[in-house]
């Protein structure tokens, strides 16, 4: 396949307000796609460059996969809108059902939704709702985790934990809202390949937060597996099941964020899966579409649903005042289920697994090179942490996707941090090149003068 032919240098940038984006470094320095065919994009300078992060961490198919495409026309056709409130598209009780059928045991229904934030938002209503039809109306509380990631909705910024998204809406967050502190610590945890070792005590800090507000103020715990947007820290071995053991003892829901992690990223359905421990919930998104079209949804324990159905009432009144005009879309339903297909008979997940231990040993093998301070690694997934340019931070991991760039490689920036996570279509030799492009272009940051 050949790129497109560069955009014009006369094209007008100016009416676009880009999203988790530098505008104004942006327009000195545009980065402009023009075209995607399996594991690589075209920009506008000619240039193939492989994708090192599947778009944002939402296509591990690729790209412009032909069965995708198909299934979406096929849809059209049929039905372009189904209303989500009062009636169904049949296509979406069967995704919802085949869903559940991937999950771990007891998730047993599925709440849709377009989106990673309406998924986080909609789980910490039903966390609310739940508690509150069991006549337990004091548990309101939420605690989430230093450095996490949950969307950029109300509720998504008020239980996440990076400073930068909570700032600037300080006034509008949710009260009541704690966070545990998160799990990385270098000094402990440098260089550490897969789980780290230390680190399981840092789960101790929830008792400490129970003992403070109370376990009946407590409505519910919500995180990351792996924490992806902050630049892939891993859970220390052991951290995951303490967690679990201390939200059961209290009473209080469990909440596995796994828009990242969901469908495959880390060799197992989802990260519960790997981890061996069930929460009470699992919000997803992103690969459920492979990033064609917005989806997302909420995994919940059968006796939650149960519960907040059985206090509605008279049968003809709304039992959970909640959800989307595009809820169960058939569009993006009918591109999941071919996605779900092309895991199937393409034995995605599994060959997800194989990668891993090739993209970690790769990551690792740049171990010593200059201004690399940690590799961290777990799935298919892995970070560096690179020295950052004193004063000026983020811009030294600016400079590395810059260099990747040339060099033929997207990768992901995530403050000083840079983040990958390629395709599930993707050869050892295309993730060994990967690494390779990325260890060059480190070297050449750390060249440059600032």
């Amino acid at each position: 396949m050949t790129a497109a032919p560069k955009i014009p240098a006369s094209i007008d940038m100016s009416a676009y307000w880009l999203p988790y984006t530098p505008n104004r470094y942006f327009h000195q320095h545009p980065k402009v796609m023009q075209s995607a065919k399996g594991a690589y994009y075209f920009d506008d300078h000619g240039r193939k460059l492989f994708d090192g992060l599947s778009g944002l961490w939402c296509s591990p198919l690729g790209h412009a996969d032909p069965r995708i495409g198909a299934a979406i026309a096929r849809q059209y056709e049929k039905m372009d809108y189904c209303p989500a409130f009062q009636m169904a598209n049949e296509a979406t009780f069967t995704l919802a059902r085949r869903i559940t059928k991937m999950a771990p045991k007891g998730l047993d229904k599925v709440f849709f939704t377009n989106s990673g934030s309406e998924a986080v938002d909609t789980a910490l209503k039903i966390a609310i709702g739940y508690h509150r039809v069991l006549g337990n109306a004091s548990r309101i509380r939420m605690i989430g985790r230093d450095r996490s990631y949950h969307g950029v909705g109300i509720g998504g910024i008020s239980v996440g934990g990076m400073v930068a998204n909570r700032k600037m809406f300080a006034s509008m967050m949710m009260p009541g809202v704690d966070h545990l502190p998160h799990t990385y610590n270098l000094s402990q945890m440098a260089f550490s390949k897969g789980q780290p070792t230390w680190g399981a005590h840092l789960a101790d800090e929830l008792e400490k937060i129970v003992a403070l507000h109370d376990a009946n103020t407590i409505a519910a715990v919500i995180l990351e597996p792996v924490q992806g947007s902050t630049g892939v820290i891993v859970p220390p071995e052991g951290y995951l099941q303490k967690i679990r053991e201390t939200c059961t003892k209290h009473g209080i829901l469990l909440i596995f964020d796994e828009v990242i992690t969901g469908f495959g990223r880390l060799g197992a359905n989802f990260g519960a899966d790997r981890f061996g421990v069930i929460p009470d919930m699992i919000t997803f998104a992103k690969a459920i579409t492979n990033g064609v079209i917005p989806m997302g949804g909420v995994l919940v324990r059968g006796d939650i649903y149960d519960a907040i159905i059985a206090a509605g009432g008279q049968e003809q009144m709304i039992e959970f005042f909640h959800g989307y005009t595009y809820s169960g879309h058939p569009i993006p339903t009918a591109a999941a289920h071919a996605v779900l297909d092309i895991f199937e008979s393409d034995d995605l997940i599994s060959r997800a697994k194989a990668l891993e231990p090739v993209l970690g040993n790769a990551l690792h093998a740049l171990k010593g090179n200059s201004g690399i301070l940690d590799i961290r690694n777990f799935g298919l997934s892995g970070a560096i942490e690179l020295d950052p340019v004193p004063s000026k931070p983020g811009l030294r991991a600016m400079k590395v996707l810059e260099a990747c760039i040339e060099r033929g490689a997207l990768v992901r920036v995530a403050g000083d941090a840079i983040a990958v996570g390629p395709p599930f279509i993707s050869t050892p030799a295309e993730l060994e090149n990967l690494i390779a492009i990325l260890g060059d272009a480190v070297g050449d940051a750390m060249k440059q003068q600032y």
